[in-house]
């Protein structure tokens, strides 16, 4: 039987709750909606690493940062790790890449880079395995604005755009359904850069008219009560997820179009959220940071809906799960175990409550901002960070101590920090346990966790 055609959509630093189907109350993604109607949305779905870079590491490789190398941004993908797009052509899929890479280019943080495609075409050998249409810049944000821009095709050619970002990495998806001959069912990811920041001017950038069109806008009870820059930047960033929206729908128009739509997977996702400058403003920030980089649930809670093949009738995945299962989830609708060779689970899996077992909790690692781990559970979040450590500098520890711990169901936007309340003593315990047992698990070492400093 062929495989299906799978596609990869994410999106930068998009918070899961800018989404009708996750709770947003303005009109801002009815294609989003229509597909999670049409497939699987997943309500608790976490990022293992709330950094651009990284993220996308984890993404092609299966593996977490800290085994890669890849912890922090300006890390290139080391050689011989075996890829996404390795395993899917090996598959017999055509593979397709187009947007924001963001793993070729080495240096450290405050000094030029040793080796820097930033601005530059990415040779392909640090293409991470993808043979076929490639239309990517590795730092998308430095070759482009909101509007306007490049990127560079297969053969290292540049290809200038203008129009609104978004619209013309879409335009580029679409031409290569356009040209799709139908000999090999294809993987194309999408990888977007809205709705994150534009660096060079400090600001969201919607299309025009954000501004107007979301002036009415509610903010998360987190961003209302903590401020942060949001009441300023939100309509914008409104804005860019409704042209991402827009987009999608565009998309699934053209599968439909071509006659492909019922012979397509897509996967929707985001690599991060954004606290709006909220957070990481304590004595604990060991780095820097902007908009991430911590195990708030604004930075770690991710839209992620998944439709087509077996994913499909509408249902609401309710339990936890991380975009770390996204690769070996890809390659299991491609007809590949990996088995052990990749992290996570097929979410598929989930979907069919296959494991009555499953610990119902997820993990992630901090960086840049400080050397953090954390755990995330229904009720609870855990988190614990390396004193005196940079996290621009260093990726794991032997030593932690507590960072914060929030209770939920008492406190859903997790404003009051219990870590030292004795009250939660017992509970903080058998946290520190079980992210222990994630750390060993993720890492092959088991450090010691203390109480905060």
């Amino acid at each position: 039987m062929r495989h299906k055609n799978i596609i990869f959509y994410f999106t930068d630093q998009q918070r899961w709750d800018t989404c009708g189907c996750f709770g947003q109350p303005l009109d801002i993604t009815p294609n989003l909606d229509q597909l999670a109607r049409e497939g699987v949305k997943f309500d608790n779905a976490f990022t293992p690493q709330p950094v651009c870079g990284p993220c996308r590491a984890l993404f092609q490789t299966g593996k977490y940062p800290t085994e890669t190398g890849c912890f922090r941004n300006n890390v290139m993908l080391p050689e011989g790790v075996k890829t996404l797009a390795d395993y899917l052509e090996e598959a017999g899929y055509e593979t397709a890449y187009i947007g924001k890479w963001h793993l070729a280019s080495q240096g450290e943080t405050d000094q030029p880079p040793v080796v820097d495609h930033t601005v530059t075409a990415i040779p392909g050998q640090l293409r991470g395995g993808y043979t076929g249409y490639w239309r990517a810049a590795d730092v998308l944000e430095f070759t482009s604005h909101g509007y306007d821009g490049y990127v560079f095709d297969e053969n290292d050619c540049r290809v200038d755009f203008r129009g609104y970002r978004a619209d013309c990495i879409n335009d580029m998806a679409l031409a290569f359904l356009d040209g799709y001959t139908g000999e090999k069912p294809f993987f194309m990811t999408i990888s977007q850069i809205e709705p994150h920041h534009q660096n060079d001017h400090g600001h969201y950038e919607g299309p025009e008219g954000s501004r107007e069109k979301f002036k009415d806008f509610v903010l998360p009870g987190d961003l209302e009560a903590l401020g942060g820059n949001a009441a300023e930047e939100y309509p914008d960033y409104l804005g860019q997820c409704a042209s991402l929206d827009e987009n999608l729908g565009r998309l699934m128009e053209k599968l439909k179009e071509k006659g492909l739509y019922d012979n397509t997977v897509i996967l929707f996702a985001s690599d991060h959220g954004s606290h709006f400058k909220t957070r990481n403003r304590d004595s604990h920030l060991n780095g820097g940071d902007d908009y991430k980089r911590s195990c708030h649930d604004g930075c770690l809670h991710v839209p992620l809906v998944i439709a087509g093949g077996p994913y499909r009738g509408g249902a609401a995945v309710e339990e936890l799960v991380s975009t770390a299962s996204l690769p070996k989830t890809i390659l299991a609708l491609a007809g590949v175990n990996v088995g052990d060779a990749m992290i996570g689970e097929d979410l598929l899996d989930v979907v069919e409550k296959k494991d009555p077992d499953r610990p119902n909790e997820v993990f992630a690692q901090i960086s840049e901002s400080r050397v953090g781990r954390c755990i995330r559970t229904p009720r609870y979040t855990y988190s614990v960070y390396a004193p005196g450590l940079n996290g621009f500098r260093v990726p794991a520890a032997d030593v932690y101590a507590d960072d914060f711990l929030y209770d939920m169901e008492k406190d859903p936007c997790q404003l009051n920090n219990v870590v030292a309340d004795p009250v939660y003593a017992d509970v903080k315990a058998k946290l520190r346990v079980r992210l222990l047992h994630w750390i060993q698990k993720a890492e092959g070492v088991c450090p010691s966790i203390v109480d905060g400093v």
